[in-house]
């Protein structure tokens, strides 16, 4: 699958503003015949998802003064192995010595060239491309788990397959267990229908989460969705033990009891959930 978009061409314009760059820089690396792009009905310059990773990678290679004969080299490479559109799992192009490893989702492969210096990836975003430089480890790195949050609390309502992929970048590059990452990414899955991975998402935020009231709580809903009440029951008590006053939860586990046929559990909860909620 690939991402979506409308005619798989990008103007001069949307191809500057992806690459952030004047357009004098564009056209010179136009000029040097790193891409060839087409002529559209007014005679405007087309190019295609392929036209404008090979830019970016020419101008962060010029960048890092490597010399022209290897950047011919090393775009040849890449661009017998580029997808003609961008996957839903997105790519990721970096230099590892002296080659360059593209990745999409599990699979990987190589592009040789000579010394090289880039590290960026392509991201399916709101139907169309974005570039993010993720040295791993890096500040920049570890800046963009930042970035990559604010995209997905962006795209939740738009666009929840990209929101999705934003979250997931934002765990990955992340030095520490993003909770905001974990509890809004379990939500969304939920909200789409997908309990299954919702849960797991839950269970593996309680690893580094152990007691967080919400995430008990989360797990508990998700629980009853899959019609597992006991369970749900069970998440919803150390929801309580972590916090007494967690009025929802009292509601929750007094309507289990009373479906169980618990009736005092059930009035005793529910009597706390009054006097929390007036």
């Amino acid at each position: 699958m690939t991402a979506p978009n409308s005619d798989h061409h990008y103007s001069l314009r949307s191809l500057q503003s992806l690459l952030g760059v004047p357009r004098r820089v564009v056209t010179g690396l136009m000029e040097a015949g790193f891409v060839n792009p087409s002529r559209g009905p007014r005679n405007e310059l087309r190019f295609t998802f392929q036209d404008v990773v090979l830019l970016r990678t020419a101008y962060q290679l010029q960048a890092a003064n490597i010399s022209s004969r290897k950047i011919v080299r090393a775009l040849a490479s890449l661009r017998a192995k580029l997808p003609e559109e961008l996957p839903l799992t997105g790519l990721r192009i970096s230099a590892v010595g002296n080659t360059i490893t593209v990745r999409s989702g599990p699979d990987q492969w190589e592009a040789d060239s000579g010394q090289l210096l880039l590290d960026f990836e392509v991201a399916p975003l709101r139907g169309a491309v974005t570039f993010l430089d993720s040295a791993p480890g890096s500040t920049a790195s570890r800046e963009q788990g930042g970035e990559w949050f604010a995209l997905a609390e962006q795209l939740a309502v738009s666009d929840p397959q990209g929101s999705e992929h934003a979250y997931r970048k934002a765990m990955e590059l992340s030095t520490v267990p993003h909770y905001e990452a974990y509890t809004n990414l379990g939500v969304l899955l939920v909200e789409s229908g997908r309990c299954v991975e919702a849960l797991t998402m839950f269970d593996r935020a309680l690893e580094h989460f152990p007691a967080d009231s919400l995430l008990h709580f989360n797990r508990a809903v998700v629980m009853e969705e899959l019609t597992r009440d006991e369970d749900a029951a069970s998440s919803y008590r150390k929801c309580l033990e972590l916090e007494p006053d967690y009025a929802d939860a009292h509601f929750n586990l007094a309507r289990l009891s009373e479906l169980r046929g618990d009736k005092q559990i059930a009035l005793r909860h529910y009597n706390a959930y009054r006097r929390l909620c007036p």
